[in-house]
């Protein structure tokens, strides 16, 4: 029986998908976790403004949250 040796291209192909897999690699989309809503709301100090949820916003989705002045 042959020992195992991994080719080039699997080999490339692992790497090349450990890479997406990485939390640094890829946005989180529109989730609002954490350390997205953080982000967001140390943008919105930046700018002199408050983070809050916009009428009818979904709490879940960053894209229902907006900066509004003080």
């Amino acid at each position: 029986m042959k020992p195992f040796r991994p080719s080039f291209l699997g080999l490339a192909a692992v790497l090349l998908l450990a890479g997406c897999a990485t939390p640094g690699a890829a946005p989180d989309g529109d989730v609002a976790n954490y350390d997205s809503l953080r982000q967001m709301r140390e943008r919105c100090t930046a700018e002199g403004k408050d983070l809050a949820l916009k009428p009818g916003g979904n709490d879940r989705r960053l894209s229902g949250y907006e900066c509004r002045g003080k």
